[in-house]
Parts: structure tokens; C-alpha cells; sequence
């Protein structure tokens, strides 16, 4: 029986070309099925859902310009009443804390001993005068008799000399009897203004000093009143520019700390004449009708300083104005309901309003809400078209 064998090297060629074959037929197939694969599981995945946002449009109208600042209210003029002479407190003329008329009387002083004085200065000048009489009778008796020849010129130039002498006494007694009365008044405190009276600082039968520091009480004048306020000091040029252009004073409105009751309305009439360089400030006040006492001294107020009216101006929802480190900006929708980022100057923001008077234009649209989720280019929708915005699955798998 005969065995045929076949050479190692034949098999190994064999199988080396099936295993070939095998290769190319299974590439072919990878070329032919790939891309459809692909292009299927592109079809089957969604597209980048929308942002919700919420947005509303430029609008166009006159806008109020004005500068805002804290401030504080003050007494228009602050008088400490103190007494001017030693003596006994007799009485006091006024009610704590109730308004006082100029002239009213609101203390008064043990008067007998300044009395007596000007009594007695009353006395010495009526003793002078009498004396002074009887020095002119003299001088007209000796002008008589030179003429006569009966008296001598050095007779009746000495009666010269002592009426002159006394009548300079009669002169001195009329101001120690003008002191006197002056002193007298003392004895009688009256208001030197009209205004709201504080605290008795010293009670009847006391011994008041006219060097005493704190006095009898204190008079603020409340009506009219102040607020004394601060800018920074780049609102200075604004300031002067408004107040060349107006031919009255510049308006000042005083809001209660949050800013949302008006306490009243007054006139700018100071701009302090230098800036503070320690802040950077400068310093204004205000003077306002004050008759409900709406304003009180001592009271921290919202101040804002009109400085006239912007006509047609750019306005937006302040909460739409955002900040970086290139400035600031907001986001605009185009037709296509696409955001963009848009660079704006922004001249004033005030009551959640933002005047805009560089980057945007009245009616386009700018979101006001849902702006940390946006990126350039990305699809919004709002709230109110969700529903009719649902995301599109473009092809599905196979």
C-alpha cells in the first residue's frame, strides 16, 4: 500500500491563503456596512435641546436723569440756648419737644439785682443831668454879664469847660444805664428762631453760668429742614452742566431707606467747593418744605439729585444688563431665536431700569432671565412657546 504524503510547506500555503481570503471578504464587508451604521446612529441622536430663557424688548421713551446717593437729614440751623449772665433759673417758658416761636420766652432769671442796678445808674445820670442844668443856667448868666462887663472871658470860658465836662458824665451815665437795661434783658431767655425745642437740660432754682457748655436747651429748626448727601466726585461736571442749563435750583427727592417712599422733594443749594480726596466725594445739600415732619434730624434717607430728562432713550429691565471683566453686556435674540452676546454701554440704572445708550437699538429683543445657561449661537425658547417648541429627532435607528 502505498502513502502519499503532502509537503509541510504546501499546507502551510494553503491555509495561508484561505486565511486571506477570509480577511479580504470580511474588510469588504466592513466597507460596505460601516457608513450606514454610522450614518444611522448620526440620524438616531437628537439635537441640542433649546434654552429657556425669558426675554422682552427695547423699548423707547423719556427717562428722568438723576444721580443717586445716601444722605442724611439735618436741622436747617441748630441754636444751643444758653444764659448770657449769672443767676437764679426763676421759670421755664416752653414745653420739651414743641415747637417755639422766635421772640417766645423760654426762661427767665432772677432780675432784683440787675433791677437795682439800673436803678442805680437811673440815679447817677439824674444827678448829672441836674448838675448839667445848673452848669448851662451859669453859662448863660455869665455870657450876660461879659457883656456888661460885670464877669471875665476866664469865667465864663471855665463855665464853658464844666458844662462840656458834664455833659460827657450825662453821656457816660446814658450808656450805664443802656448797659444796665441790656443786662436787665438778660434776665428774660427768648427763642432766637422758630423751631422744635429739646430736652430741659436745667430745672427751675438752679444757679445757671453763662459759661456753662450745655446750656438750657437745644432749638432745631425743622421746617424748612436739610439732607446733606454724597456723590462721587465724577458727578461733580454732571452738576454743573444741569445747573447752567436750568435757570431754578436743582431738584432733590428723599426716599425712606428702602427706597420706596417718597419723604419729600426739595432744591440742591450747596455744592460743597472742594472733593473730599480721602474718599473721593464730594459733598451737597439739600433744602426741603418740611411741614408734616416727613424729615426728621438724624434720619438716613435715599437721596436722588435730578438732573434734567433724557428724551428717547434706550431702556431695558436691569436685570438683563450683565457684568464681565470687558464690561458690561446682555444677551440678544436674533430672528432665528438664537442669543448672542452683545457689548452695551450702560448710562444709568434706577428702579430696575437700565438706560442703554450705546450697543442696542429700540424692539430688538435681550433675555432677562436663564442667561448662565446661553452660549453663543444656542436656540432659546420661552416659557410660553415650550410647548409648541419640542426638540426634533431627525432619522431613527434600523
Amino acid at each position: 500500500m502505498t502513502t502519499t504524503t503532502t509537503p509541510l510547506f504546501q499546507r502551510r500555503a494553503i491555509w495561508l491563503a484561505i486565511a486571506t481570503t477570509l480577511v479580504a471578504v470580511a474588510g469588504a464587508a466592513w466597507l460596505i456596512h460601516a457608513p450606514a451604521a454610522m450614518a444611522a446612529k448620526t440620524e438616531a441622536a437628537p439635537k441640542t435641546p433649546p434654552v429657556q430663557v425669558t426675554t422682552t424688548q427695547v423699548q423707547q421713551h423719556d427717562v428722568m436723569v438723576y444721580r443717586a446717593g445716601i444722605g442724611a437729614v439735618s436741622s436747617m440751623a441748630t441754636v444751643t440756648v444758653k444764659a448770657r449772665i449769672d443767676g437764679q433759673l426763676e421759670k421755664v417758658g416752653f414745653t420739651e419737644g414743641q415747637d417755639v416761636k422766635a421772640g417766645q420766652l423760654l426762661a427767665q432769671l432772677d432780675p432784683r439785682t440787675l433791677q437795682a442796678q439800673l436803678a442805680q445808674a437811673q440815679a447817677t445820670r439824674a444827678k448829672d443831668q441836674a448838675t448839667l442844668a445848673n452848669a448851662r443856667a451859669d453859662l448863660a448868666r455869665y455870657t450876660t454879664l461879659i457883656g456888661q462887663d460885670a464877669a471875665t472871658q476866664q469865667q465864663v470860658d471855665t463855665q464853658k469847660a464844666l458844662v462840656n465836662q458834664l455833659e460827657a458824665a450825662v453821656q457816660t451815665d446814658n450808656a450805664a444805664v443802656q448797659y444796665a437795661e441790656v443786662q436787665l434783658s438778660f434776665t428774660r431767655i427768648v427763642s432766637p428762631m422758630n423751631g422744635r425745642a429739646g430736652a430741659r437740660l436745667v430745672d427751675p432754682g438752679n444757679i445757671v453760668h453763662a459759661a456753662d457748655v450745655n446750656g438750657l436747651v437745644v432749638i432745631n429748626q425743622i421746617d424748612p429742614i436739610a439732607v446733606q448727601f454724597t456723590l462721587p466726585e465724577e458727578a461733580v461736571q454732571d452738576i454743573n452742566r444741569a445747573q447752567q442749563k436750568s435757570s431754578q435750583p436743582l431738584s432733590v427727592v428723599a426716599y425712606d431707606r428702602s427706597g420706596t417712599e417718597m419723604l419729600g422733594t426739595g432744591k440742591l443749594i450747596l455744592v460743597n467747593n472742594q472733593i473730599d480726596t480721602t474718599n473721593g466725594t464730594v459733598q451737597l445739600k439739600g433744602s426741603f418744605a418740611n411741614p408734616q415732619h416727613t424729615l426728621w434730624p438724624g434720619q438716613f434717607v435715599n437721596v436722588r439729585l435730578q438732573l434734567g430728562h433724557r428724551e428717547n432713550a434706550l431702556t431695558v429691565p436691569a436685570a438683563a444688563v450683565q457684568r464681565s471683566q470687558d464690561g458690561t453686556y446682555v444677551w440678544t435674540i436674533g430672528d432665528d431665536s438664537t442669543a448672542s452676546n452683545t457689548a452695551v454701554h450702560v448710562a444709568q440704572i434706577a428702579d430696575g431700569v437700565a438706560v442703554i445708550d450705546k450697543g442696542l437699538v429700540a424692539g430688538q429683543r435681550v433675555v432677562v432671565d436663564g442667561q448662565y445657561k446661553l452660549k453663543a449661537g444656542a436656540s432659546i425658547v420661552e416659557p410660553s412657546k415650550r410647548s409648541a417648541a419640542k426638540p426634533e429627532v431627525v432619522g431613527s435607528a434600523k
